[in-house]
């Protein structure tokens, strides 16, 4: 197939471009700077919030697979969360409809999932927010009969970027540096998935995924902990100490004034300390099961992951 990719230059969105292009797809790679990127296809640059250049990228695809998102925990502008976020995921929408595309793939996230200790899914902070209610706005679309797959990564790690889609990663490699003061609710369970892992559940349920089905990309469920217990057998970097919540939430508060004032963006801010208070295991079963969803070990991903910042470091 002719693949479409929104957000292919990010974090994930790399790890699912070259998956898609080495399981045979001929892949469009669409975001702001793709034309730099280096990725194997065709590169267009392009603003999901723009549906024209959307459009014009969308020439000649079979298939879209909608990866694009504003992932911050912050922004002076917060209506930038909503229309990257909501706004983007509609116009994709509407270009795949407008093109009779027989297939649309579109990348959640765990937090638009409530989280095991509630019923109902959080709003703690605008990427949350949005997320939530940009995956109402796919139920509205399965519900008026789009070819729509949605996959809801957990906490994607691996080698990579430094980026805010690289949560663990950035996380590891300030804890390997000495600028991680401590960790936020280090007992609470995480679902780790490996980035690898996650591209290729892209790939099967772009190609296999049931119609209106939504599947959980996960990894080993364990205590955020558990990653720095892994860290320390390898390197003998003893774990991070825990910040207590009302600590971490006073901090939040103070650096959300502080990067409103001189800018920049914070450390932690009191929506994150919100979303470190829960459980966000998830159950990949269906994925397994439909799409032959493979996980690796945490603690292989973390050796793996240790082991791609040699240079970096």
């Amino acid at each position: 197939m002719r693949v479409l990719i929104t957000g292919g230059t990010g974090y994930l969105g790399r790890a699912i471009v070259r998956a898609m292009h080495v399981r045979g797809h001929d892949v469009v790679v669409f975001a702001r700077h793709a034309s730099g990127s280096g990725l194997p296809g065709a590169l267009v640059d392009g603003d999901v919030r723009d549906k024209g250049a959307l459009e014009r990228a969308a020439a000649g695809c079979d298939a879209l697979c909608h990866a694009a998102a504003l992932v911050s925990i912050w922004r002076r502008r917060r209506a930038d969360f909503d229309d990257v976020n909501v706004g983007g995921l509609r116009n994709a929408l509407d270009v795949a409809s407008a093109r009779s595309m027989s297939r649309m793939l579109y990348t959640s996230s765990f937090v638009a999932l409530p989280p095991r200790d509630r019923t109902d899914p959080i709003a703690a902070n605008d990427y949350q927010r949005t997320k939530v209610a940009a995956d109402r706005v796919a139920d509205g679309a399965v519900a008026a009969g789009a070819p729509l797959v949605r996959v809801y990564p957990g906490v994607v790690y691996g080698p990579g970027l430094f980026t805010e889609g690289n949560l663990i990663g950035r996380l590891v490699a300030d804890h390997l540096r000495r600028r991680l003061p401590g960790l936020i609710g280090p007992e609470n369970r995480w679902s780790f998935a490996y980035v690898d892992d996650v591209a290729a559940g892209h790939v099967a349920a772009l190609e296999r995924g049931r119609a209106a089905a939504r599947y959980a990309l996960g990894g080993e469920n364990a205590p955020q902990q558990r990653v720095f217990e892994i860290v320390q057998t390898l390197t003998g970097r003893r774990p991070p100490p825990r910040i207590p919540f009302p600590v971490a939430t006073l901090l939040g508060a103070a650096e959300e004034a502080r990067v409103s004032l001189f800018g920049g963006t914070p450390l932690v801010t009191r929506g994150a300390v919100e979303i470190f208070r829960h459980d966000w295991s998830l159950d990949s079963s269906d994925a397994v099961r439909d799409l032959g969803y493979t996980m690796t070990p945490l603690a292989d991903g973390v050796a793996k992951t240790l082991a791609s910042f040699a240079d970096a470091l």
